[in-house]
């Protein structure tokens, strides 16, 4: 999400889904065509090309890690746009919601509720079920 300024407000620009399909499959494509040139420069004993060959493998190692990162980040935004739309909603309301199992929704829920942007509310009467809104 880029924050553009247009007339004076903010405004969000996505990238598509076939751009993000496509930036998943980058990394392990250049970890491929890495490990293989690096295995070509090693029966050639081309030094040189070993060393770019490796690399490019740390690189798109770096670009996986990254990515990884970014879902994390991603997701964070869809929970925490979904309670805000959604007051007192339950772990498993936001996992049906954003399409995501409850373990790593709770996670995102623990998460954002520590960093302060999250209120746990729970029930006195059944203390395990706890429902999130945002924080004052």
């Amino acid at each position: 999400m880029l924050g553009l300024v247009a007339e004076g407000r903010p405004k969000e620009a996505h990238l598509s889904t076939p751009a993000l399909r496509s930036a998943c499959f980058t990394a392990p494509i250049l970890l491929a065509l890495g490990a293989l040139n690096a295995w070509t420069a090693q029966q050639r004993d081309d030094y040189g090309a070993l060393s770019t060959a490796l690399c490019l493998c740390v690189c798109a190692a770096g670009l996986f890690g990254e990515d990884l990162v970014q879902r994390g980040y991603r997701r964070d935004r869809e929970v925490l746009a979904h309670i805000a739309a959604h007051p007192g909603a339950t772990t498993r309301h936001v996992a049906r919601a954003v399409g995501a199992s409850e373990r790593v929704v709770a996670r995102n829920l623990d998460r954002l509720a520590a960093d302060g942007l999250l209120v746990v509310v729970s029930d006195g009467a059944t203390p395990a079920l706890r429902s999130y809104r945002l924080a004052a």
